[in-house]
């Protein structure tokens, strides 16, 4: 068992230096990246389409990177927006890694992107542990869930930057207990902001896209408790200007995404950030 813990912790140690330094990357090109995890069926795509568009009308610089274990549809609707879009299938493997992303974003991710929106794995276990070097985390959850949900993925919604509740326009017909929701989201992670919305209705439309891109220009970002006391194992800190992680670990590595599977080091984006070594 102590052999099974270890390997898990250098793994999420080796996951949080490629994530330090893919963030150092997208900040210094001005990216801003935000992480979406929820469970299968949560409405996240439904959502995201929607701020997609919406970012394209007011002519912010965005694109989307989307993550399943087989199938291209979530893709090719969010597509529908004209935002670039990638989809990235993880054959069987639960959750992205930092050093997964950064590969996909080689030479694909546009240089004047402002937020780059990943949408992980449908799944709340396994992508709650992978900080991918973004600033802004937000978790969903539609009223179809159930109110103990957080209860129920504490690693989940602690780490959480944002909650955000989807499909509002049902809460009557699943008799969805909001102020429940709302206690039990407190409970885990004391202080972050929960939004209600609704695709169908357009209940806050834009909302998710206004704190993205404020948390992109430094407005101060929630700090969950559990990671500012490192209780979920490896510590993530996130104010207005993304994680800072606070050890030594992360410096001597020259090249962002790590290496490939054949040990090979691979270039990284550093060659289209302007005076990046």
């Amino acid at each position: 068992m102590c052999r099974v813990l270890d390997l898990q912790q250098a793994v999420l140690a080796g996951n949080d230096v490629r994530a330090h330094e893919l963030r150092t990357v997208l900040s210094a090109r001005g990216t801003t990246v935000v992480n979406l995890l929820s469970s299968p069926g949560s409405g996240k795509t439904a959502l995201l389409e929607q701020e997609l568009l919406l970012a394209g009308r007011r002519g912010l610089p965005v694109a989307a990177l989307t993550a399943d274990l087989a199938t291209e549809n979530d893709a090719k609707r969010l597509a529908r927006s004209g935002a670039p879009v990638k989809q990235v299938l993880t054959d069987g493997l639960c959750h992205l890694e930092a050093a997964m992303l950064g590969r996909h974003l080689e030479g694909w991710l546009p240089d004047a992107t402002a937020l780059l929106f990943v949408e992980n794995v449908g799944n709340l276990v396994c992508p709650a542990s992978y900080d991918l070097g973004e600033t802004l985390r937000v978790v969903l959850a539609s009223v179809t869930e159930g109110e103990d949900k957080p209860l129920k993925y504490p690693t989940a919604f602690g780490l959480a930057n944002l909650v955000v509740v989807t499909k509002t326009d049902l809460a009557d017909a699943v008799d969805f207990d909001e102020a429940a929701f709302r206690a039990h989201v407190e409970q885990v992670n004391p202080g972050v902001e929960v939004l209600l919305t609704s695709v169908r209705t357009g209940e806050q439309a834009g909302a998710l896209l206004d704190r993205a891109a404020a948390a992109g220009a430094g407005a101060p970002v929630h700090t969950p408790v559990m990671a500012r006391s490192g209780s979920h194992g490896h510590g993530h800190h996130h104010d207005g200007a993304g994680h800072h992680h606070g050890d030594d670990d992360h410096r001597g590595h020259a090249h962002p995404y790590g290496d490939d599977d054949h040990g090979h080091s691979r270039p990284g984006l550093h060659a289209a950030v302007p005076g990046a070594s």
